[in-house]
């Protein structure tokens, strides 16, 4: 079962983000239009710069389109890419309509939705499901689902995707309905007021709770991995004990960032892998536990609670999904082992 929870959030983000009272030419909707103060740390940058960290549901290519068709302004003037950014000034950006990719097509693909309103739709993930067209998986995604429950939402960057689970994980995630919706959600993002909890079955005994700290990048010799690495990005996991079996513990992580495959990437640097996992795992030590692992045909990972604050009401909402039957059965079998 999957439950909501309203309460009363204070946000405490240091951004602005409003529908702009004007549009060029009067062509684009009022709420393709997107105004903000630009942060402190952004100072020194170039405007395409800065603009591809406010907007990182754009590429950048796109961004500097923009700025050349007169689409961004700085404080009320014409802006170009190459100027440079202080903080402090009011950017308005008029986002232009986005062709659809060719691979951006309605297909009727069920959709189990755990909570929908005009700004949000929250969406329990089964396993098997991509959630974003591409490496050979361009059709029979989520993206695909959602063009063809929301068709409004080929306006959208991604249809509204946010963020992502992997093809095999389980779970919750958000999707926005509008350009507004989606420009508060990535910020939040930024800003970790998004919570994300995941349950994880990682190999071997995990004493105590902890926290992994440790940059994630591309791996330098598998380019279709990712890894700890020196150059990386920051992220952080912490993963709480919730139940040990012979040779295997079930976990609580929960998400500081959320860098692509984080979860599985930091446990394996700490030698405790997921269970099921193809790409990043390995045997179990423990024979039976080997044995047992093997009835789950995927990671064991799954999405469990999503929290947020509501970009139009500013309330604050949080959702939690059961665990699915693959990896209740699974956890069932290692307690009788």
């Amino acid at each position: 079962m999957n439950h909501l929870i309203n309460g009363n959030g204070q946000d405490a983000r240091d951004y602005s983000a409003k529908p702009g009272s004007s549009v060029a030419n009067g062509q684009e909707n009022q709420s393709n239009t997107i105004e903000l103060t630009v942060p402190g740390n952004l100072a020194g940058l170039r405007l395409d710069q800065a603009l591809a960290q406010l907007f990182p549901q754009w590429s950048r290519n796109r961004l500097q389109g923009w700025v050349e068709e007169k689409r961004v302004s700085i404080d009320g003037l014409s802006a170009t890419c190459k100027q440079k950014i202080w903080g402090g000034e009011t950017v308005c950006l008029i986002a232009g309509q986005i062709e659809s990719d060719q691979s951006h097509q309605a297909e009727a693909i069920p959709l189990r939705i755990v909570f929908e309103d005009d700004h949000l739709i929250i969406i329990d993930k089964p396993a098997g499901l991509v959630v974003h067209p591409g490496n050979g998986n361009w059709h029979g995604t989520l993206l695909n689902a959602l063009l063809n429950h929301a068709p409004q939402l080929d306006q959208v960057p991604r249809a509204g995707i946010v963020h992502r689970l992997d093809k095999d994980t389980t779970g919750l995630l958000v999707v926005a309905k509008t350009i507004e919706a989606q420009f508060d959600l990535v910020r939040q993002l930024q800003q970790r007021t998004v919570k994300r909890h995941y349950l994880a079955l990682a190999l071997g005994k995990i004493g105590k709770d902890g926290m992994v700290d440790a940059p994630i990048g591309r791996h330098p010799v598998h380019r279709t991995r990712m890894a700890v690495v020196p150059q990386g990005k920051p992220a952080r996991t912490h993963y709480r004990v919730m139940e040990q079996f012979s040779g295997s513990t079930l976990l609580h992580c929960s998400l500081e960032t959320g860098r692509t495959h984080q979860i599985r990437v930091h446990l394996l640097s700490i030698g405790h892998p997921l269970a099921g996992d193809l790409v990043y795992g390995k045997a179990a030590s423990d024979p039976a536990t080997a044995i047992a692992v093997t009835q789950l045909p995927r990671q064991a990972l799954h999405a469990w609670q999503l929290g947020l604050i509501h970009p139009h009401s500013g309330q604050t909402l949080f959702w939690e999904s059961s665990l699915p039957d693959d990896m209740t059965d699974l956890l069932q079998t290692l307690r009788n082992l």
